[in-house]
């Protein structure tokens, strides 16, 4: 048993197994994940987990050179949006597509991690770094 970071040995081991370059996405209850990615799903109930402390334990516990988000998430979700970029900037590079371009990028992740979140664009792909 772990004391502190991450608690879920399936999420912890995903993380721990990524290769520099390798994409790991945190998504919203509704962003659809292609049947060949494997599927962590966190998902209790709406709003359970929440996206922003699953984002905010995933950052933590691993090391990402750069993040992609959806162009819309400003004008679609503006709060969501600031409290992001608190989480990544300016320690990784955040870039943004549209969402339609996001979702795509879903089918070459190791996982996608499901969260309970029900407001939209509320999902980041994360490529992992190197911590040397």
């Amino acid at each position: 048993m772990r004391s502190r970071g991450l608690l879920h040995a399936e999420l912890a081991g995903v993380i721990a197994g990524l290769g520099h370059g390798q994409l790991l996405v945190v998504a919203d209850a509704g962003l659809p994940i292609p049947p060949s990615v494997r599927r962590i799903d966190l998902a209790v109930q709406p709003g359970l987990p929440g996206f922003l402390p699953v984002l905010q334990a995933v950052v933590e516990e691993g090391v990402f050179e750069a993040a992609t988000i959806a162009t819309e998430l400003g004008s679609g979700n503006p709060s969501l949006a600031g409290a992001v970029a608190q989480v990544l900037e300016p320690s990784i590079a955040v870039m943004r597509v549209p969402h339609d371009d996001l979702k795509q990028m879903t089918s070459e992740a190791v996982a996608v991690i499901r969260t309970g979140e029900f407001t939209p664009y509320a999902n980041v792909v994360l490529r992992a770094g190197v911590a040397f």
